[in-house]
């Protein structure tokens, strides 16, 4: 129950964080090309998507560590078997790593508005870093139409 109740969590922060992605790309691409004033709006969408995107992490973190699916079948069956299994790769390996790298790339997109540059440069690394993050999280999402490791919408 409890490992459905994050499940089901950590599905719904994946829609947050999809939000908050195409807002603030939508946002910095606008910024940058219209030449506008870095604004604290700006600064609030990258601290909620980082916020959000952090949350999300931990939740998938218990679960593959506490879940069936990561740690537990490696543990179980070794790390040879589990990369055999595309299914089993898939849970345990690519999308924990994936989702990792996106994390951190929002992470240093939200870290640039921190920094002393200017307010192009702001919207332009974000605008970056973000868009690389967006297609990263896109590809590695148990999305339903995925043959074997597709999971519902939410």
């Amino acid at each position: 129950m409890f490992y459905n109740g994050l499940l089901l969590l950590h599905s719904l922060l994946r829609w947050v964080i999809l939000i908050l992605l195409l807002v603030a790309i939508v946002k910095s691409y606008t910024g940058m090309n219209a030449g506008k004033p870095f604004s604290a709006g700006d600064k609030k969408v990258a601290l909620f998507l980082m916020i959000s995107a952090h949350t999300t992490l931990l939740v998938g973190l218990y679960l593959w560590f506490f879940g069936p699916w990561g740690m537990a079948n490696i543990s179980n069956l070794g790390f040879g078997e589990v990369m055999k299994d595309r299914v089993m790769r898939y849970y345990a390996v690519e999308h924990t790593t994936g989702m990792l790298i996106a994390i951190v790339l929002i992470t240093i997109g939200r870290g640039a508005v921190k920094k002393k540059m200017t307010d192009a440069a702001k919207y332009k690394k974000m605008f970056w870093f973000f868009l690389i993050a967006l297609v990263i999280i896109l590809a590695t999402v148990p999305w339903p139409f995925r043959a074997g490791i597709g999971r519902p919408w939410l």
